[in-house]
């Protein structure tokens, strides 16, 4: 017996599934870009074979564990969102869906252990580096660990880079061009500083005044994503205190971040705080967005050329739309030769916590990837995420290839400061 979906009966964000579901025509664009289609084959793991998969669910017609793992192998990459012809936002369904479907679902107590974990670790730096150390000590007991526990020992850099306490405020160089609020992230922190670091010197460079506002916490996106909304709205209210004030704009350099905190209109849907979440991701931008709207300042050339690959970050690309600025600060550093990477719109299956929780198909894709960098005879990879930072470092390896990864603007440091500075 078929049935309607019926937004009233599916909580606050029942209209925004409701909505979404029914733009989808199931036409395929999205086969050919999504990435565990590419390896798999099977139509209920596409986009358009969930979208029907979770129809059903909220229909009544299937059952919510039966639906379950083809929607857990999901990346919520969004290639599906670029490729659709219809606009299907598939970002707000499997978001919102998630968040519907996460309470209502059965886990192994060893699975409600594992995201426990990683939802009261990652998102604060201070724990997650004590247990960054704990796992680089566990490293010797790999072999003997379940294939779950051994996905976050090898991402993990060796030695841990030490801590990088970030200032309140870094006044501009010159004439002030700018005032900015900057948000730190989380992992980054712990596992890449330099990337902030970068950051706060070049935007400094370019006369920009940039504040980091103390009472900042983890933006959510980890916890909105994996189906904890109530946890995500309890950090996105912390954020909309903290982030209050006269800026030009809300700066990430982190595309998952950045993504995350765009989302906050969708998060606080039907919440008092709706239009204040409205207002915040209006003045969100990525880093490489507002050094190209701003315009830089003269950029010396690097000491050496180089020939670099950009990777682009699922969450910049397609989340936000955001291809051509990287590139354009990229090309604008004198010594740089960029070099496109065959298939680079595909995942490299980093995906927030996705590698965590499905090792598998992350490996898989993180060594196509690799292989598709390698390639193109780069020196050197550029992205603009920590997550894909760490994946493709993770497998570039593995294939006995350490070719350096920086964030995009670690490349324009090194042009402004010199290398190792």
């Amino acid at each position: 017996m078929q049935h309607k979906i019926d937004p009233q009966s599916l909580g606050s964000h029942g209209e925004i599934m409701a909505h979404a579901i029914e733009a989808c025509v199931h036409c395929g664009f999205c086969l050919p870009a999504c990435p565990t289609y590419q390896v798999l084959g099977e139509e209920m793991d596409s986009p358009r074979g969930r979208i029907f998969l979770m129809k059903e669910v909220l229909e009544g017609n299937l059952e919510l564990e039966e639906a379950q793992p083809y929607i857990d192998k999901c990346l919520g990459c969004l290639g599906c969102v670029s490729a659709c012809p219809s606009g299907v936002p598939y970002g707000e369904l499997i978001t919102a869906y998630r968040g519907y479907s996460e309470p209502k679902r059965h886990r192994s107590p060893f699975q409600k252990l594992f995201r426990l974990g990683l939802q009261e670790t990652l998102p604060y730096p201070k724990r997650f580096r004590a247990a960054a150390r704990l796992g680089q000590v566990g490293r010797v007991l790999q072999p003997l660990l379940p294939p779950l526990l051994q996905a976050p020992l090898e991402l993990l850099p060796n030695p841990l880079p030490p801590s990088e306490p970030l200032p309140e405020i870094v006044p501009a160089e010159g004439k002030q061009r700018a005032r900015v609020a900057f948000l730190a992230g989380c992992a980054q922190q712990v596992l890449q500083p330099g990337f902030n670091r970068a950051s706060l010197r070049v935007l400094a460079r370019n006369g920009v005044e940039v504040v980091i506002p103390r009472e900042q916490v983890c933006c959510g996106a980890l916890a909105m994503h994996t189906g904890e909304r109530v946890r995500a709205l309890r950090l996105g209210r912390a954020n909309l205190r903290a982030f209050q004030g006269e800026f030009d704009a809300i700066l990430t350099n982190a595309a998952g971040c950045g993504s995350g905190l765009k989302e906050y209109p969708l998060l606080f849907h039907g919440e008092p705080e709706q239009t204040q979440a409205e207002a915040l991701a209006a003045k969100v931008k990525d880093i490489a967005v507002f050094l190209v709207e701003l315009g830089l300042r003269e950029v010396p050339p690097l000491a050496e050329p180089v020939r670099a690959a950009y990777h682009d970050a699922c969450h910049l690309a397609h989340a936000q739309g955001v291809r051509a600025e990287p590139r354009q600060l990229l090309r604008s550093i004198p010594g740089v030769e960029l070099v496109e990477i065959p298939e680079g719109e595909l995942c490299c299956g980093s995906a927030g916590t996705y590698n965590l929780e499905q090792p598998q198909m992350a490996a898989t894709l993180g060594e196509r990837k690799a292989r598709h960098i390698l390639a193109t005879g780069a020196e050197l990879v550029v992205t603009g995420n920590i997550g894909c930072f760490t994946q493709i470092e993770t497998h570039l390896r593995r294939l006995g290839r350490e070719i350096p990864v920086l964030h995009t603007i670690e490349l324009l440091e090194r042009a402004y400061f010199g290398a190792g500075r």
